[in-house]
């Protein structure tokens, strides 16, 4: 396995004077390898979180958007496409190109609003709340038991953590459309707005 802490100077950018790859502007000072390691252990929590659905999610051809699809519209019933759009935060057309194989395959149904017809309101099928079921029970399991191994109050202070890594203008969306209200505390500690 490569040591994905080594560094390769013929990989490394062009840097300027400033110490930052031409364009992108970046701190330059020296990052605490402290935070590395908890950055790199993010990346391998989330491949292993990851994992287990995108195994299930190949047998019908899919990937990890068409799951974010599912497990959102299956968590609101009725949602709007453009609704789905801010949550994503994906282009019109990525969002097309999953929901129409969604639908193709029999996962997602699409019915008009019921005060505009022109409105498309998305629902899982029978078939699509059987496969997001299966998703979530593998991924939820994947918490539990992380969590029971961290131990004590592991749950309150992971959670405080994931809602502090959101952007602070953004905290109250996400906090109510997952249906956290933690995160005021969490401002209120960080001193977020």
């Amino acid at each position: 396995m490569a040591d994905i802490n080594a560094e390769n100077s013929h990989h490394r950018p062009e840097l300027t004077s400033t110490g930052s790859e031409p364009g992108v502007e970046g701190p330059t000072a020296p990052v605490d390898p402290a935070l590395v390691s908890f950055m790199e252990l993010f990346y391998f929590a989330y491949r292993n979180f990851t994992g287990d659905p995108d195994a299930v999610l190949e047998r019908y051809g899919f990937g990890r958007a068409h799951h974010r699809v599912l497990h959102f519209v299956h968590r609101n019933p009725g949602l709007k496409v453009a609704e789905l759009l801010d949550i994503l935060k994906i282009t019109k057309q990525s969002l097309a190109r999953v929901l129409k194989e969604l639908r193709q395959k029999g996962f997602i149904a699409q019915r008009p609003g019921p005060d505009d017809l022109r409105e498309r309101r998305l629902h899982l099928t029978l078939k699509g709340v059987r496969l997001t079921d299966k998703l979530t029970e593998l991924q939820v399991r994947r918490i539990a038991h992380a969590l029971k191994e961290a131990g004590g109050s592991a749950d309150e202070v992971t959670r405080r953590f994931l809602v502090a890594m959101i952007e602070p203008h953004e905290r109250d969306q996400v906090c109510s459309l997952v249906k956290c209200a933690e995160h005021r505390e969490t401002d209120a500690k960080t001193g977020a707005t």
